[in-house]
């Protein structure tokens, strides 16, 4: 059993790895992110290894393997971050309200020992309610929206504003954990 590191702060990913059983180190990538031009998938496949890249050349430990991932939404092709301030929130949830949009988690997975890359993209499309310019802020005013992709958490207060879902919900919240799994385990890797 080689040793897995979550290349990642995110509170959701590592509640995900240990639903699944991982026994796993974080180590956030602190570097800056460096955005390439391409569709969102290509984008957060990127932003995923450049993540797990820079952990693993900072492992001194050859068993290690890195996780990395990215998410982000978009919606009609242009890609919504984490929004900047409170008024960015408000527009990024007036513009996903009563829409169906995508969110894309990208992975990297990276075997120290062998250089082995695994690199790939999950879609999982999102409808969203129409929701009332009271109901945004109000939502907004609990903080919550402020430190995700597309400015809300559909594990969240969010919830109740969620339509449907077409695909992987644990994607949505961070982390395709079952295609991580899967795609690992076809390379013979037992990293959970």
């Amino acid at each position: 059993m080689k040793k897995l590191i979550l290349a990642s702060a995110s509170p959701r990913r590592r509640e995900l790895l240990k639903q699944a059983g991982a026994e796993f180190e974080v180590i956030p990538a602190r570097g800056e992110e460096h955005l390439i031009q391409g569709t969102p998938g290509e984008v957060v496949m990127a932003l995923a290894l450049q993540k797990a890249s820079e952990v693993a050349e900072g492992v001194a430990d050859a068993q290690a393997v890195v996780l990395g991932a990215d998410t982000v939404v978009a919606l009609e092709g242009k890609i919504l971050g984490k929004p900047k301030d409170r008024a960015d929130a408000i527009h990024m949830l007036t513009m996903l309200g009563g829409k169906v949009h995508s969110v894309f988690t990208g992975v990297a997975v990276i075997v120290k020992e062998s250089g082995r890359v695994l690199n790939f993209f999950e879609e999982t499309q999102v409808t969203m309610h129409p929701m009332s310019r009271d109901e945004i802020e109000a939502y907004v005013d609990t903080g919550e929206p402020l430190d995700k992709a597309g400015a809300y958490g559909i594990q969240g207060k969010c919830a109740i504003h969620i339509e449907s879902i077409c695909g992987d919900y644990n994607n949505v919240v961070g982390l395709p954990i079952a295609a991580v799994y899967q795609r690992s385990k076809a390379l013979g890797l037992d990293i959970f």
